[in-house]
């Protein structure tokens, strides 16, 4: 059974997004949001609704794909135009949506690089991409959940290997690909464990360009939080080493 299989009739996981709380969606369902009135928009990994039923909410087209049956359900009582999907091919015809993202999924695919490419096709020339995962290679940071980015000596790591990938990037591009990670499973779930990509900023900015996007930011903050926090943790380039990786992108 593949990684993404495992959520295709996961009860838990749905029981475990129900109960968050509806304000952390609200910087993504915000930069998520087409600037043309009624446009069709996707939320990939839709999750149980809360963002698909806040664009449906603004007066947009809103469309959400998952993997779970059992968030599928309960999206479906919000926005009927939620449907399961393999986690590869998107059912939808190119340049299909005037905006599209996700957020907290990346990191959960098999085939990360693939995704990208796959969500910036459905979107038309000019059309929004929003990118969201946590930053698994993270320097610096606080309440560091996952082993790969707790401690100083990881954070050492996660610097010197963000370093090798950089270099790559600029001498050997054809070569990048995303760090995999074993799967960390808990009981009771907790699906931020169980990530198997060694998600960051750098490699979703590259990746999202050789797709053909231009990125228009990129942040280390991925919910609402004082408009002086945000400026401040986002005013240099470190953003890029820290919390998480929100990046919003055009598609060219």
């Amino acid at each position: 059974m593949s990684h993404q299989e495992t959520y295709r009739q996961n009860e838990a996981y749905a029981r475990f997004l129900a109960g968050w709380d509806a304000g952390f969606y609200a910087k993504y369902a915000g930069a998520l949001q087409p600037e043309a009135p009624g446009a069709r928009v996707l939320d990939i990994g839709c999750g149980v609704g809360q963002v698909v039923a806040r664009l449906a909410q603004g007066g947009y087209e809103a469309h959400g794909v998952d993997v779970s049956e059992p968030n599928l359900t309960e999206a479906r009582k919000f926005c009927p135009r939620c449907q399961l999907y393999d986690g590869r091919r998107l059912p939808f015809a190119d340049h299909f949506f005037a905006a599209a993202g996700s957020l907290n999924v990346l990191e959960h695919v098999e085939e990360p690089e693939a995704f990208i490419t796959e969500l910036v096709r459905v979107v038309q020339p000019g059309g929004k991409v929003v990118l969201s995962s946590p930053n698994f290679m993270r320097v610096f940071g606080f309440r560091d959940y996952h082993p790969r980015m707790r401690g100083l000596a990881s954070k050492w790591r996660n610097w010197r290997r963000l370093g090798q990938k950089r270099r790559q990037m600029r001498t050997d591009p054809g070569a990048v690909r995303f760090d995999r990670m074993p799967a960390i499973v808990k009981e009771p779930f907790t699906p931020d464990d169980d990530a198997i990509v060694a998600t960051n900023p750098f490699e979703m900015r590259f990746f999202l360009e050789r797709a053909g996007c231009q990125v228009l930011s990129v942040s280390c903050t991925d919910r609402p939080v004082a408009r002086w926090v945000d400026f401040l943790l986002n005013l240099t380039p470190l953003r890029f080493y820290m919390f998480n990786a929100f990046l919003v992108a055009r598609k060219r």
